[in-house]
């Protein structure tokens, strides 16, 4: 089945959907959409002008978009147990940690770093908006601050400290988290061991599928911040 994947490369939002395509052996085209998704052509197809997006004839409006629930769309259409169990138990797991990531966790994420990665924040943030520099440094600041208790819901919950999440292998949810905590890099944030092994961990089990995509953002982020690339 032919799919497409739009994306950009810098964003780990995209990067999740370019694991997991990677990971579940997938064949698709991949194409950098950078200054197309509000476009006419683009909007046309999505109105939303976000990505990531897939593309297949086999979806009722031809697209889908969802970094979360692309990957559940792919993984059930794949019959990938191993990537999203079907174990309604462990898929509860899975589905809680993914909403638990993109309600919780992603926007203190994206209020933390999109400032130093001089992405655009969203209406209403105060990033956003014509607050002073102080203040503006100040809700980055304590939206970092807050991080980490947030990721302790993973450590004492969804077993994140010491394995993965919904399995003995990564999952979706896996692939979602350790890719939200790419961007933490750009912060000042000192993450606790745990968290820095399960990213190791994740990477570890997925190989090239995880680390290929992973250097895109983490060349971006050294671009950002004048670092050499890991």
């Amino acid at each position: 089945m032919s799919l497409k994947l739009n994306m950009l490369p810098p964003s780990v939002n995209n990067m999740s959907v370019r694991v997991f395509v990677r990971a579940a052996g997938l064949p698709f085209e991949e194409e950098n959409v950078w200054g197309q998704t509000q476009g006419e052509d683009y909007l046309a197809k999505y109105p939303a002008g976000l990505t990531p997006t897939v593309e297949t004839d086999e979806l009722p409006k031809g697209v889908l978009g969802e970094s979360c629930a692309v990957m559940m769309y792919l993984a059930s259409r794949e019959g990938r147990d191993d990537l999203y169990p079907t174990d309604l138990s462990r898929r509860a797991m899975v589905d809680g940690a993914n909403f638990y990531t993109m309600s919780m966790l992603y926007p203190l994420v994206a209020r933390a770093t999109y400032p130093r990665l001089s992405f655009a924040g969203y209406p209403g943030e105060v990033a956003m908006s014509e607050a002073s520099d102080d203040d503006k440094e100040g809700a980055r600041k304590a939206a970092e601050e807050a991080i980490p208790r947030i990721l302790e819901t993973y450590r004492e919950f969804y077993g994140a400290d010491g394995g993965f999440i919904g399995g003995d292998s990564p999952s979706i949810a896996d692939i979602r988290l350790a890719s939200t905590l790419e961007f933490l890099a750009v912060t000042d944030l000192d993450l606790p061991s745990w968290t820095k092994d399960y990213m190791q961990r994740v990477e570890s089990a997925l190989g090239d599928a995880y680390t290929e995509p992973a250097g895109d953002v983490r060349g971006y982020i050294a671009q950002v911040t004048g670092q050499a690339a890991a």
